[in-house]
């Protein structure tokens, strides 16, 4: 029978137990009228395009 050698303590056993370390990097995607990197089904922070369409008014004196 596979017994410890070693009292684990609370906090490794809590490591090792939480989901923290299995989440996944967010979906990006790029957004079709400027390149840049975007979420998915969002409107592209950069440009203001939304599928090829003009959604925000963005000011390009910046």
């Amino acid at each position: 029978m596979a017994v410890p050698k070693n009292k684990v303590s609370k906090a490794r056993r809590n490591k090792r137990r939480s989901a923290v370390w299995k989440l996944d990097a967010p979906a990006m995607s790029t957004c079709s009228n400027c390149g840049a990197f975007k979420a998915p089904h969002k409107v592209c922070k950069n440009c203001g395009y939304y599928k090829g369409v003009a959604v925000l008014k963005m000011d390009d004196a910046e």
